[in-house]
């Protein structure tokens, strides 16, 4: 992160003063250190507010992640480990819901996977048949 903010493509990156951070006390192990120390970090970025995104891009985040993107974490004793996670997955969310799937194609099957096909089904109606076979031997 440093002092630029969270990058999140090439293209993106959120400044810090549109970030809003929270820290609290953590829970789970640490002893005497986890009771004390406001270890648990929650990072949020409102999208509708946000300066730094284009029409589409703003668009395209309130559509899949909503108006505020939250991270919470709370897994390392650190404030500062659990900030650089936070960030990383602010950015992993934002990278992950910014990505444009291009359509599919439909192809029709190859000649090949038609004879696999056919093969398949003519080798399990065989050992199917060798059963039947079997139960009137009986």
């Amino acid at each position: 992160m440093g002092d630029g903010g969270v990058r999140v493509n090439r293209r993106l990156v959120v400044p810090p003063a549109e970030l809003s951070w929270r820290f609290s006390g953590s829970g789970g192990p640490g002893g005497q250190h986890a009771n004390t120390a406001n270890t648990r970090v929650e990072l949020t970025f409102d999208v509708g507010a946000s300066a730094v995104l284009g029409p589409r891009q703003r668009a395209r985040l309130l559509e899949r992640l909503g108006s505020k993107v939250r991270v919470v974490v709370s897994e390392e004793r650190s404030q500062a480990r659990n900030r650089e996670i936070a960030v990383e997955r602010l950015a992993g969310r934002l990278r992950e819901a910014l990505r444009v799937e291009r359509p599919r194609r439909p192809t029709s099957p190859t000649e090949a996977s038609r004879e696999r096909r056919l093969e398949d089904k003519r080798r399990r109606s065989e050992r199917k048949a060798e059963r039947r076979a079997q139960v009137v031997e009986r």
